[in-house]
């Protein structure tokens, strides 16, 4: 591994980094698991906490999002710093996760980035009308993640 050369001039920024010192944690969500093994393997990489999950409900379970736990939202908040997902996913497309995302008070400030191996216009700007931080095509690359860890440690 090496992590060590993943800090660059990015990080000098601290200022907007909500809480999460130098590791943010990020939830990783991919249908397929080669790609989801690659985006947590590259965000590692880029000295990130990686969470994953397989499709869109068992994201929104883990952000406390999920039908059965409307009144948990408070506690899951802080726990995601970033969201990335695949757009094409069975059940619940990446598309429907950021909204269901957005629409939550509690997690509507967390970035949402939409990954697809589709570039498709209509569909990048659909998404970042509702709200997507940014679309990357996949595969996503080492320098894919940098660009996005120094974008999310410049929020403010």
């Amino acid at each position: 591994m090496d992590a060590s050369s993943s800090s660059s001039s990015c990080s000098s920024s601290s200022k907007g980094m909500m809480d999460y010192g130098n590791e943010p944690h990020v939830l990783a969500v991919d249908d397929n698991i080669i790609d989801r093994k690659l985006v947590e393997k590259l965000l590692k990489n880029s000295s990130c906490k990686v969470t994953t999950a397989e499709n869109g409900l068992r994201a929104l379970e883990y952000l406390g999002l999920g039908d059965d736990q409307k009144n948990n939202l408070e506690t899951m908040g802080s726990k995601v710093n970033l969201i990335i997902t695949d757009y094409c996913m069975p059940g619940m497309t990446g598309y429907d996760l950021l909204k269901k995302v957005k629409e939550s008070n509690a997690m509507k400030e967390v970035p949402v980035v939409i990954m697809s191996s589709e570039n498709i216009p209509t569909r990048i700007n659909k998404c970042l009308e509702e709200g997507a931080q940014m679309f990357m095509l996949k595969p996503l690359k080492q320098s894919d993640v940098k660009k996005l860890r120094c974008q999310l440690m410049k929020r403010s």
